[in-house]
C-alpha cells in the first residue's frame, strides 16, 4: 500500500533494511563536562601594524576567556576558529597576555558516534589540532570573498543570463591582474569586483531581509547544562561582531536562554542589554522556550507567552510583537487566538518545508485559528533558519517563493543553528557585496519588525489558511518517551489544582500567603520541559533524566498541596473541631458538579470506597460505602461482574453494559437505555504491535508503511478474572505477552453511575523498534472524527481520499477523541497519551514506541496509564464527553479534614455546559494582591451567553488579555453573576478584584 502511495519512502525503507550503518539493531545486518586550557601569548614586536589572530582548531566546542570574561566562541563546525587579538598591533597594546580556553567534549551537534542522532559516545575524545598565533591577511580574505561571489553568480545565474557572463569575465580579469606574490596588485584587482557590485538593481527587484540568527535547542543531543554554555559561546560571538559591524541585527528567542545567561554570565548579559537598547540584539518570540506546538495544554501555552513576555518586558522594557517558532513539529489551530491575546499578530516559522508528502502552498499568508483569529504568517522561502549568506541561498529565496506577485519581500535568517554558532564575519561580508547588485535579489540587513511592517502593507492579496499547520513528518513524537508525556500531563494537572486551591485559600484566609514565587519556579520548569525536543521525546538519555527529575520535583513539592491547603480550618471557616471525629474532605477543582466513586485508605490500610455527588463536599469518614451513603446507591447488585461458562464476563452499572472475553477484548458495549451495540466485529480493546523502523529520524518518525506490519497481540498469560465484585466498583484483570519479552496487565473498571469504562494499564516494555497501539472498532460511520486540542477541538478525515488526508495517518489529540454520527457516537479518553488515529470506523490510541536514537534506552521499563471508552447518545457535546475527559484527568481530591463537618461550599459555577472554567489563579500583572484571574473558554463550537457565578467577595470585574492586562470596560456585577458572551472556541480571561 505505502509503496504505491509514496515511492520515495518505500525505496529508502529497503535501503535502510540492508544498511550496515542505520538501524543495525533490527535490520538485516544485523556525561557532559569541560576542560580548561591556560594559553600564554607573546606577540612579536615585528608584527606592528598587523592584524593578529589566535587560532584554535578542535573538534570540541570552545570559548575564549580574557580578563575573567567570555570574549569569543570557538566552533570548527561553525567556522569560528580564531579570536582577533588586534586589528592593527600598536606599540601601546600589550604584546604578552594570558587567555583561557574552556573546551567541551562535544561538537556543535553533540557527541554521537557514527551518526548525528546516535546516542552520545561515553568514550569520546577531543583532539586539539591547532593552537597558533597568526598574522591575518585581510586583503587576501577580501579578494577571496569577492571571487567567491562572482564565481557563484557565474555558475548559478545560468548561461542564458547576461550577468552570469559579466561576473565570469570580471573574475577572469581579476585573475589576470592579481599577482599573488605582489600585494600592490590587490587594490586594482578588488576595484574590478567593486565595479560589478556597484551596478544597482531596478526598483522591482525582490528584497531579501537578512537577519542574524542562531537557533539553539534548549536541549537535544546535549543536556540543559551544556545549552547554557552554547548560549554564551554563540552570543558572545554575536556581540563581538556587533562591535565592528554596527549594521548587524540578530533575532534571538527563548526567555529561558536569556535568563540562563543573565545568571551565569552577568558581564556578557550586560553587553547584550546594551545592544538590545541599540536595536541590534532583538528579543523575539515572546515565549519562555520554543515549545512543542502540539502537546502542551492550552493553559501551558498561555503560560509560555505569559512568562516569556513578562520577562522581556521586565528585562528590556518591551514585549515581543512576533511569535518565533521555526523548528517545531506542527502548530495547533488554537495558536492564532493565543498570540492575539498576548499582544502578537505576526508569526514566523519554516518547519512545514520538511513535509514528506505535500508541499505547503504558501510562504506568506494569513493563518486563521479555530476561533477565527488571524495572524500574518511568513515562512522564509529559503526553507531554512541557518543560511550562510551565499548567492545560491538568496537566489533560492526568490525562486522558491510561492507568493511571488503578492509580496516582494521575504526573510533570510543567517547563522549556524540548532547547536548554536550564529553568524560569522564572512556571512556579513558576502551579503554586503549583494546588498544592491544587479542580477541578484536586493539583500538588506533588516529586523523582524521591518519585514512584517512591509508585508502588512502588501497583504491585501494574501491567501488565508484555516486550521492547524500539520507537519507531515515527525508524528512519532506524539508517543516517544511516554514517561515525559505522562509527567507533563500530571504536572499540568497539579499546577492547575494548586493554583485553584491556593487562590481560594487566600480568599478564605487572609493570613494564607499565595505561593507566587514557588509557582513561578515550578511553571518555568514545566515550560522548559515543553521545549520542542524534550516533550516530543527526541532527545538523548541525559535530557530525559533531567526532565523526569524536574517532574518528580514538582510532584513531590505539590502533590500534597491539596491536602495542606484544603485541610486548613481557617480556609473552610471551620473552628473548634472535635478531636474524636475524623472527617474526609472531597475537593473538586473543576467547575461542574461530579457524581463519582471516591477512595481513601481505611483504618486497616485497605482501600475504602464512597460516592460523592457534590461539587465540593465534606463527607463523614467512611466505614463501608453502602453503610455510609445508602441514599446514593440505588442500583441492584446484579450489575457486578458476572462470569459465564465460556470465560467471558459481563458488567453493568445502570448506565452501560459491557461483555469481555478471556483476553480482555470487548465483545459488547451498550448503553443500558439504548439497545444499540457500540462494538463492531465483536473485538475492541485489541492491542496491536507494529514494526517501527523509520527512514532516519528514529525517535521522531513513524512511517506510513508501519501500518502494513500490524500483528494483533494474541498471547495470553493470565485470563480475565474478577478482582472486585461488590459495593460501588466492579473490576476484572488479565495479562498478555506483548512482542518477544514485554508483558501487559490491565484492570478494566466500571464505577457506579459512570458513563465510561476505564482501562487501568501496566506494561513492562522491553521491545526494540516496535509500536504498540490499542484499537476500538465501533459501529459508527462518519467521514470525520473529532479530536480535542488546546481550548477546543477540530475535525480530521477518517478516509485517505487525497494525499493531504493520507499524510495524517497518525495525528495528535489531548484528553479525548470522538467518532460520531447523528444521534450516537463513541469517545476514547486518556490521562497521558497524545498519539491517535481514526481510520474508517477504528479508533486507535498510540501507547508506546521503542526507538534507539538518540536515546538507546527510550521507553524501556515500566509504564502505567489509563484510557477509557465512552459510548453516548446524541453529540459528544450533549453527552458531556468533554467534562468526562476532564474528570478522568482531574480526579477528586480526598483528604483528611481537621475540622468538624461544615456545609459544602462552591467557589465557582458556570451556567452553560458549553463553557469550561479552565484556570483560577492570583493575578500577577496588577498591583492588587487580592486580584484573581479566571480563564474560561467555549468548548462546543457555539455562540453562547453564560453566567459566571462565584461566592468570592468580588468588588470589581473586568476582562483582561492573556497577559492579564485589563481590556475594555468593567463588567456589571449582577445577581446572576457576570454575564459573558462567547463565540466558538473563544477564550476569555476575567480579572476579579476582591474585597479586602
Amino acid at each position: 500500500m505505502a509503496a504505491i502511495k509514496h515511492r520515495r519512502t518505500a525505496l529508502e525503507r529497503v535501503e535502510k533494511f540492508i544498511s550496515d550503518t542505520y538501524f543495525t539493531d533490527c535490520n538485516l545486518r544485523g556525561r557532559w563536562a569541560t576542560c580548561w586550557f591556560k594559553v600564554e601569548l607573546s606577540i612579536p614586536s615585528a608584527w606592528a601594524g598587523r592584524e593578529v589572530h589566535f587560532v584554535w582548531e578542535s573538534d570540541g566546542e570552545g570559548m575564549v576567556w580574557r580578563d575573567a570574561q567570555p570574549v569569543q566562541g570557538l566552533t570548527k563546525e561553525g567556522e569560528k576558529t580564531s579570536y582577533i587579538l588586534t586589528r592593527s598591533l600598536k606599540e601601546s597594546e600589550p604584546h604578552s597576555l594570558t587567555l583561557y580556553v574552556e573546551l567541551a567534549c562535544n561538537g556543535l551537534f553533540g557527541a554521537g558516534k557514527g551518526s548525528m542522532i546516535a546516542p552520545p559516545d561515553p568514550d569520546r575524545r577531543v583532539t586539539l589540532s591547532k593552537a597558533e598565533l597568526v598574522v591575518f591577511n585581510r586583503d587576501v580574505y577580501e579578494l577571496l570573498v569577492d571571487l567567491e561571489i562572482l564565481l557563484d553568480m557565474a555558475q548559478l545565474l545560468g548561461e542564458e543570463n547576461q550577468r552570469s557572463f559579466q561576473a565570469l569575465y570580471t573574475a577572469n580579469q581579476m585573475v589576470n591582474v592579481c599577482d599573488v606574490m605582489d600585494p600592490s596588485t590587490f587594490p586594482a584587482t578588488r576595484d574590478l569586483a567593486a565595479a560589478i557590485f556597484s551596478q544597482r538593481n531596478g526598483e522591482s527587484q525582490h528584497t531579501v531581509h537578512a537577519m542574524g540568527h542562531c537557533h539553539i535547542d534548549s536541549a537535544w543531543l546535549w543536556p540543559y547544562e551544556e545549552t547554557i554554555r552554547k548560549c554564551a559561546r554563540s552570543w558572545v560571538t554575536v556581540v563581538q561582531l556587533m562591535e565592528h559591524n554596527p549594521e548587524l541585527t540578530f533575532a534571538c528567542s527563548q526567555a529561558q536562554q536569556f535568563e540562563w545567561v543573565r545568571r551565569s554570565y552577568p558581564g556578557l548579559y550586560a553587553r547584550i542589554q546594551d545592544f538590545v537598547a541599540k536595536g541590534q540584539f532583538i528579543p523575539v518570540g515572546g515565549t519562555w522556550v520554543e515549545m512543542d506546538g502540539n502537546l502542551p495544554s492550552g493553559e501551558s501555552m498561555v503560560r509560555q507567552f505569559l512568562q516569556g513576555q513578562r520577562f522581556f518586558q521586565e528585562q528590556f522594557g518591551r514585549i515581543c510583537s512576533e511569535f518565533w517558532l521555526p523548528d517545531t513539529f506542527g502548530y495547533s489551530a488554537q495558536l492564532p487566538q493565543l498570540m492575539h491575546g498576548c499582544g502578537i499578530q505576526r508569526f514566523l516559522t519554516q518547519k512545514l518545508s520538511w513535509n514528506l508528502v505535500n508541499s505547503f502552498p504558501h510562504h506568506t499568508f494569513f493563518w486563521e485559528g479555530i476561533d477565527g483569529s488571524q495572524v500574518l504568517t511568513h515562512f522564509p522561502p529559503g526553507d531554512s533558519y541557518g543560511m550562510h549568506g551565499r548567492v545560491e541561498e538568496v537566489l533560492k529565496t526568490v525562486k522558491n517563493n510561492k507568493d511571488k506577485g503578492r509580496v516582494n519581500h521575504s526573510a533570510f535568517l543567517f547563522g549556524f543553528g540548532d547547536g548554536g554558532g550564529g553568524p560569522t564575519q564572512k556571512m556579513l561580508d558576502r551579503m554586503k557585496r549583494m546588498s544592491d547588485t544587479d542580477g541578484l535579489p536586493r539583500v538588506q540587513i533588516s529586523t523582524p519588525d521591518q519585514l512584517f511592517s512591509v508585508l502588512e502593507k502588501e497583504s491585501s492579496q494574501l491567501c488565508t489558511w484555516v486550521g492547524e499547520l500539520f507537519l507531515e513528518l515527525h508524528n512519532g513524537t506524539y508517543t516517544t518517551q511516554a514517561q515525559i508525556k505522562k509527567g507533563n500531563r500530571e504536572c499540568e494537572q497539579i499546577l492547575h489544582d494548586v493554583e485553584v486551591l491556593s487562590t481560594l485559600a487566600v480568599a478564605q484566609d487572609k493570613e494564607f500567603q499565595y505561593p507566587a514565587s514557588q509557582l513561578q519556579q515550578l511553571w518555568r520548569l514545566l515550560l522548559l520541559n515543553q521545549f520542542h525536543d524534550v516533550l516530543p521525546g527526541s532527545c538523548i538519555q541525559l535530557v530525559v533524566e533531567d526532565a523526569l527529575q524536574y517532574y518528580t520535583g514538582e510532584q513531590g513539592a505539590w502533590l500534597a498541596g491539596p491536602s495542606r491547603v484544603g485541610a486548613s480550618p481557617a480556609w473552610w471557616g471551620c473552628r473548634g473541631s472535635n478531636p474524636g471525629t475524623q472527617s474526609t474532605l472531597v475537593l473538586n477543582t473543576l467547575s461542574w458538579e461530579r457524581t463519582e466513586v471516591i477512595s481513601r485508605p481505611g483504618p486497616n490500610g485497605k482501600e475504602t470506597l464512597g460516592m460523592s455527588d457534590l461539587g465540593v463536599a465534606l463527607v463523614p469518614h467512611i466505614k463501608s460505602a453502602m453503610e455510609a451513603l445508602p441514599q446514593v446507591w440505588v442500583c441492584d447488585t446484579c450489575f457486578w461482574p458476572f462470569p459465564k461458562e465460556d470465560g467471558s464476563i459481563t458488567m453493568e452499572n445502570g448506565v452501560i453494559s459491557v461483555c469481555m472475553d478471556t483476553m480482555g477484548h470487548l465483545i459488547s458495549l451498550r448503553l443500558m437505555d439504548f439497545e444499540r451495540e457500540s462494538i463492531a466485529n465483536g473485538c475492541a480493546n485489541q492491542f496491536a504491535l507494529f514494526d517501527d523502523v523509520p527512514l532516519y529520524w528514529d525517535a521522531w518518525d513513524v512511517m506510513d508503511y508501519h501500518l502494513e506490519t500490524r500483528k494483533p497481540v494474541t498471547t495470553m498469560l493470565k485470563p480475565l478474572e474478577v478482582t472486585l465484585a461488590g459495593g460501588l466498583r466492579g473490576s476484572v484483570r488479565f495479562s498478555l505477552k506483548v512482542g518477544k519479552s514485554s508483558t501487559l496487565t490491565q484492570e478494566i473498571i466500571l464505577d457506579a453511575m459512570c458513563p465510561y469504562l476505564r482501562f487501568q494499564t501496566q506494561v513492562e516494555w522491553k521491545e526494540a523498534h516496535k509500536f504498540l497501539k490499542v484499537e476500538f472498532p465501533v459501529n459508527v460511520r462518519s467521514t470525520s472524527a473529532t479530536y480535542e486540542i488546546q481550548f477546543g477541538h477540530l475535525q480530521r478525515p477518517t478516509h485517505w481520499n487525497t494525499s493531504w488526508d493520507w499524510a495524517r495517518f497518525e495525528v495528535w489529540a489531548h484528553k479525548w477523541l470522538d467518532l460520531s454520527e447523528h444521534g450516537f457516537g463513541v469517545a476514547l479518553l486518556n490521562n497521558c497519551k497524545y498519539g491517535a488515529s481514526v481510520h474508517r470506523n477504528i479508533l486507535s490510541l498510540s501507547l508506546l514506541r521503542a526507538p534507539k536514537s538518540p536515546d538507546s534506552t527510550a521507553d524501556i521499563g515500566l509504564h502505567q496509564f489509563t484510557y477509557a471508552v465512552m459510548p453516548h447518545q446524541g453529540s459528544f457535546q450533549e453527552a458531556g464527553v468533554i467534562q468526562q475527559a476532564y474528570s478522568l484527568n482531574f480526579p477528586l481530591h480526598v483528604v483528611p479534614a481537621s475540622c468538624a463537618p461544615c456545609p459544602a461550599w462552591s467557589a465557582f459555577s458556570v451556567s452553560s455546559p458549553a463553557i469550561v472554567l479552565e484556570t483560577v489563579k492570583q493575578a500577577g500583572a496588577v498591583p492588587v494582591s487580592s486580584a484573581v484571574v479566571v480563564r474560561l473558554y467555549e468548548a462546543h463550537g457555539s455562540t453562547v451567553t453564560a453566567w459566571l457565578q462565584t461566592s468570592l467577595p468580588v468588588k470589581k470585574a473586568m476582562l483582561c488579555d492573556l497577559l492579564e492586562r485589563p481590556v475594555g470596560w468593567g463588567l456589571s456585577l449582577e445577581k446572576q453573576g457576570l454575564r459573558l458572551s462567547f463565540t466558538p472556541f473563544r477564550v476569555l480571561s476575567v480579572l476579579l478584584v476582591l474585597s479586602c
